[in-house]
C-alpha cells in the first residue's frame, strides 16, 4: 500500500474501527444487546426477514472485518446488504440520506467497498496469510 510512513496503521485502524461499529450493529439485531434490535431492547426474531437476516450478516462479515479474514469477501457482502437497506428501508422515505435517515448505510456501503477494493492491508490475517515473496511482488508493482 502506497502513501506516507502512517497509511497501513490508519488503515488498520478504519477497518477495525468499521468492522467494530458493523458487529455491534449486528450483535444489537440478533442477540437485543447494546439497545436492541431498533432501539427496541429485543433481538430481532430468529429468521424474520430481512431483520435477523441483515443482523447475521452484520456480525459476521463486521468480525471477519474487524481481524482482516476473508475481507474482501466479507466487505463486498457487507457494502451491498447496506446498499439493499439503504434502497429498501430509507430511500422510500426521501431522496436525500439527511431525509431519510440513511446516513449510516450509506457510510457504511462506501466505507466497505473501499475496504473490498484496497483490501485488508497487512495488519490483517489476510496479511499475514499471504506469503511474504508476493507482498513484497505486489508492493513493488505499485510503484
Amino acid at each position: 500500500m502506497r502513501g506516507n510512513r502512517f497509511t497501513e496503521a490508519v488503515w488498520a485502524l478504519f477497518r477495525v474501527v468499521v468492522g467494530l461499529l458493523f458487529a455491534l450493529h449486528g450483535a444489537s439485531t440478533v442477540f437485543g444487546v447494546f439497545g436492541g434490535n431498533r432501539g427496541s431492547g429485543h433481538a430481532a426474531p430468529v429468521g424474520g426477514w430481512p431483520g435477523w437476516y441483515a443482523g447475521v450478516i452484520e456480525l459476521v462479515c463486521g468480525l471477519l472485518v474487524l481481524v482482516g479474514l476473508l475481507t474482501v469477501p466479507a466487505a463486498i457482502l457487507a457494502s451491498g446488504s447496506m446498499a439493499y437497506a439503504y434502497f429498501t428501508v430509507h430511500q422510500p422515505h426521501g431522496l436525500l440520506p439527511l431525509e431519510n435517515g440513511g446516513d449510516a448505510p450509506v457510510l457504511f456501503c462506501w466505507a466497505f467497498l473501499a475496504i473490498a477494493v484496497v483490501g485488508a492491508g497487512p495488519w490483517s490475517v489476510d496479511g499475514m496469510r499471504r506469503p511474504r515473496a508476493e507482498a513484497t511482488t505486489l508492493e513493488t508493482a505499485d510503484v
